[in-house]
């Protein structure tokens, strides 16, 4: 048996942000929060979903006190100015940092203590209420937080997250032409963040066959189409395929769950600041090399989804070509490809793997465990620039 979970309303497609007003009717509010980015509110995205809400007499208030990799003192920040001023109802508009933050607001509003007492590694409170209704609006095609119930917050070394069901998203909003100001180095970001979210969803050991059918069509449209959509930022095809496929991707590693590469990405944010999707491509080759033995099939299926035949190919062939199509995704993105690209020192490695252990909810769904010593040499192979595969025994 498998529990699956999904977002109660959903909108996908170009142009589906005209249903922001029915939900909003909907959901018979008053006094409205938008959460977003600073930079979207220079774009004139932000006003873009204002002005219609105005225009029917909605109170709104646009907020964007908010950071990529947001810092706990900000999500205390946020959810603090939204018990003060009485909502009732929180959008979220942006990529993965304004949407989790907009999920924090609205669920912690209605609680007390702070946000770091709700924490999942160190936290000592429960979550007992829905909070306030809340519309997600991702303006990337990547993180999928429209998608889940997870807000991440980054920490001194590492980061944490608050989890529940009550912040999943009571409607999404999914349009593609949000997407098309997005700049390339960001769009090649999050659409390797989703593509890897496709890919551990895949070969977790929480996969089934609902999760494997949305996590293989996203791998298939977010490879198809992720270099267009860096190098031609404005083709509407691209642009709608990477949005289905971070959707789905969202579905997949939602109800699946992600493992090893997000696992040693987190403490890349925590300590280095490094986005999300950056931190994540840059490990992904390494990850999946270091666990090939074990997900040999799976790969082989990610590999024919990318496009690349396996035909006349072993499992382990296939496996191993799966690797190499992975790294030359990433740098043909131009993402860089090792720790090193990044400046991490290499008295950083140590540090790395003490934070990235900590992660033992997310490392408990890899189809090879990984030990503390194994974590360190996927961080020795990403900071050397060499796949390598665990040392015999």
């Amino acid at each position: 048996m498998h529990k699956l979970t999904f977002t109660p309303v959903s909108y996908t497609g170009w142009g589906c942000l005209n249903q922001l007003l029915p939900e909003v009717e909907r959901f018979k509010a008053t006094n409205i929060l938008i959460v977003t980015d600073p930079f979207l509110k220079e774009l004139g995205l932000a006003d873009k979903v204002q002005q219609p809400l105005r225009s029917k007499g909605y109170a709104t208030t646009i907020y964007t006190d908010i950071a990529p990799e947001p810092p706990l003192a900000i999500g205390e920040k946020l959810v603090d100015f939204t018990r003060k001023h009485q909502f009732d109802l929180v959008i979220g508009l942006g990529g993965g940092s304004a949407l989790d933050l907009a999920k924090l607001a609205a669920v912690l509003a209605v609680h007390d203590g702070k946000v770091a007492d709700y924490l999942n590694l160190t936290g000592t409170k429960a979550l007992e209420q829905k909070g306030l209704p809340k519309i997600l609006i991702p303006t990337t095609s990547g993180t999928g937080s429209e998608m889940t119930n997870i807000s991440v917050l980054s920490l001194d070394t590492t980061k944490d997250v608050v989890t529940h069901d009550y912040l999943l998203a009571d409607s999404a909003i999914v349009d593609p032409e949000l997407t098309i100001s997005l700049p390339p180095k960001v769009t090649a970001a999050t659409g390797v963040d989703a593509l890897t979210h496709a890919i551990e969803a895949y070969v977790s050991v929480n996969a089934n066959e609902v999760t494997d059918a949305l996590a293989l069509q996203a791998i298939r449209l977010i490879s198809g189409s992720i270099r267009t959509a860096v190098l031609e930022g404005e083709n509407k095809q691209a642009r709608s395929d990477m949005s289905y496929g971070s959707y789905l991707a969202g579905l997949a590693f939602f109800n699946a769950g992600v493992a090893g590469v997000h696992a040693l990405a987190y403490p890349l944010g925590g300590q280095f600041h490094i986005a999300h999707g950056d931190s994540n491509a840059v490990l992904l080759p390494y990850v999946m090399g270091y666990i090939r033995q074990s997900c040999e099939k799976r790969m082989k299926d990610i590999l024919d989804a990318m496009g690349l035949s396996s035909a006349y190919l072993s499992q382990e062939e296939a496996s191993y070509k799966c690797v190499d199509a992975l790294q030359q995704l990433v740098q043909d993105v131009k993402i860089p490809s090792t720790l090193k690209g990044f400046n991490i020192p290499e008295e950083a490695l140590g540090q790395l793997t003490d934070d990235a252990t900590k992660q033992t909810r997310i490392l408990a769904r890899s189809p090879m465990p990984l030990e503390r010593e194994d974590i360190y040499a996927i961080y020795r192979a990403a900071f050397d620039g060499e796949v390598r595969e665990p040392a015999e025994s």
